[in-house]
């Protein structure tokens, strides 16, 4: 549970346009879907997808390192940092476990014998959609635990998308559908106070210190 007074003390400190920014994003943010990139090497692809996410809803991303490991390029996410939240792992094994814990099936976005095409896949279950490496693409252990495979049409010569083209254009079609069902894809309101004290915390300048007077004179 949040400190509900701490809360509204440091929206004081917020404009009434942030405010309701805040409350009107945290609206349309969902962990019905969820994102994961392994090992991926170019850093502005990871950045992309980070601010895909935002601009869509996502409210996390996951982030495989065994491979390669990189600060998120605050210039090509714009600012999405601040908003997503974002889970790094150094293995594969252990991303898998947890995300599974966590209730999602695992979609392996690749070409597959038992693939999906976009426009046929089901917006019903909660998925974590896995992007792999610009050139090997997703590790055997990403495959051989994939719940579902789903691939984006393509009729011109090339074979692939970067994956941050690839991951909008899911991004973007499977979060129309769901905010269209009937799912119940909204984050809790439990969720949307936690965050709301969270972004307050990345938006107030010597946020610490204001916390601090507020438990002194409490």
């Amino acid at each position: 549970m949040i400190d509900i007074q701490l809360l509204q003390h440091l929206e004081t400190f917020l404009t009434a346009h942030r405010k309701e920014k805040f409350v009107k994003i945290l609206s349309q943010r969902t962990r019905h879907f969820t994102v994961a990139t392994e090992d991926v090497y170019q850093l502005h692809n990871t950045s992309a997808v980070m601010r895909s996410c935002d601009v869509f809803g996502i409210q996390e991303l996951h982030i495989i390192e065994e491979q390669n490991s990189k600060a998120i390029d605050s210039e090509i996410a714009m600012g999405a940092q601040k908003w997503v939240d974002l889970n790094r792992y150094n293995s594969v094994t252990t991303a898998l476990t947890d995300l599974k814990d966590k209730g999602y099936q695992i979609i392996a976005t690749t070409p597959h014998e038992k693939d999906s095409v976009l426009s046929e896949f089901d917006i019903t279950k909660k998925s974590c959609f896995f992007f792999g490496r610009e050139t090997e693409g997703l590790s055997q252990d990403v495959i051989d635990e994939a719940d579902g495979f789903l691939k984006i049409p393509m009729v011109g010569f090339t074979e692939s998308l970067n994956i941050s083209v690839s991951a909008a254009i899911i991004l973007q079609d499977v979060t129309t559908k769901l905010k269209a069902s009937d799912v119940v894809w909204q984050l809790s309101e439990e969720e949307k106070l936690e965050k709301r004290l969270d972004w307050c915390k990345k938006t107030i300048k010597s946020y610490k210190q204001v916390i601090e007077r507020f438990y002194e004179r409490k």
